[in-house]
């Protein structure tokens, strides 16, 4: 039961990556690299300012400030560099493992003996595993309901017009390269947030820990479209989580098979692969039909 509950805890904090990725992949359908920088400079921010006396709380906004100007270099590349958004995204991403180096001095960096948002005081009395399901629940809540109200808005409005259709978009006088680059800068600042808050669960914080970052992201948002189906934008933020949550439980499941741990990237892109092909194995083996016969039987 123990594991079950750290796998769902760590799905709830891995979530934010996913939200964050949702805003650029989903809405404005581009594939950003960013994040697989992001994530560890995040990590090393985060960490070097709890290790430097810092308060967990200040030292995960700075995470998120750190994110937040890599997202804003990566768009201004993108925007006003006419650089193409992958290589972009794989610059600032290759420079930011340098950075990283530099903020920790070293290729490591632990937390033994810090405090960490996981060792809160409200979080104190909960069984062993239950603190990070209980953060990762609230952190999760707040960041769905403001990306929530900020999609109604006017701003948001116009956010997502500038995925959906760019020419119509800047016809109707919306600046889309500041959408862009708004997107960028809000998404990856989400993602730096994320890698402070995993680095505080996992107890250190290292350079290479943003590896496959983008897989897990693109996971939790495919599995959770495959799982749901058809939603509404509402939805679909929920179903980003929920869909990282059961991303955790099935690396547990095969985990507990026999697998090693060092085959998690592996087993993550196995995972992503069948979850991306299931609509065209759906379509070629005839599924549908079949389902639908099923349900007119039980009629």
């Amino acid at each position: 039961m123990g594991l079950i509950v750290s796998a769902i805890g760590q799905g709830l904090l891995w979530a934010i990556l996913g939200l964050g990725l949702f805003l650029t992949f989903r809405i404005l359908d581009i594939a950003d690299m960013t994040v697989e920088g992001t994530f560890p400079l995040g990590a090393a921010v985060g960490v070097t300012a709890i290790v430097n006396g810092m308060s967990p709380i200040v030292a995960t906004l700075l995470a998120m400030l750190a994110g937040m100007t890599a997202g804003l270099i990566t768009g201004l590349l993108y925007t006003k560099g006419k650089i193409p958004i992958l290589l972009a995204g794989i610059l600032v991403m290759t420079a930011a493992y340098s950075i990283n180096l530099r903020i920790m001095g070293k290729s490591n960096t632990s937390l033994l003996g810090h405090n960490t948002l996981l060792k809160a005081d409200f979080l104190k009395g909960l069984p062993t595993y239950y603190d990070s399901v209980v953060l990762g629940m609230i952190v999760i809540a707040v960041i769905t309901l403001l990306l929530v109200f900020f999609l109604q808005t006017d701003l948001g409005q116009a956010f997502i017009a500038t995925g959906d259709n760019e020419k119509m978009a800047k016809s109707l006088g919306i600046h889309t390269d500041n959408m862009k680059i708004m997107g960028l800068m809000v998404s990856n600042a989400m993602v730096g947030g994320c890698g402070a808050l995993i680095a505080q669960s996992n107890g250190y914080a290292d350079i290479n820990m943003g590896i496959g970052t983008i897989v897990i992201a693109l996971a939790s948002i495919i599995i959770g479209e495959v799982v749901f189906g058809e939603l509404t934008l509402t939805q679909r933020l929920v179903a980003v989580t929920l869909g990282s949550i059961i991303y955790r439980l099935l690396l547990l499941a095969v985990l507990q098979i026999g697998f090693s741990a060092n085959d998690l990237n592996l087993l993550s892109s196995i995972v992503l692969a069948i979850c991306m092909m299931l609509p065209q194995l759906s379509k070629a083996l005839h599924l549908d039909t079949v389902f639908s016969k099923g349900d007119k039987v039980h009629d």
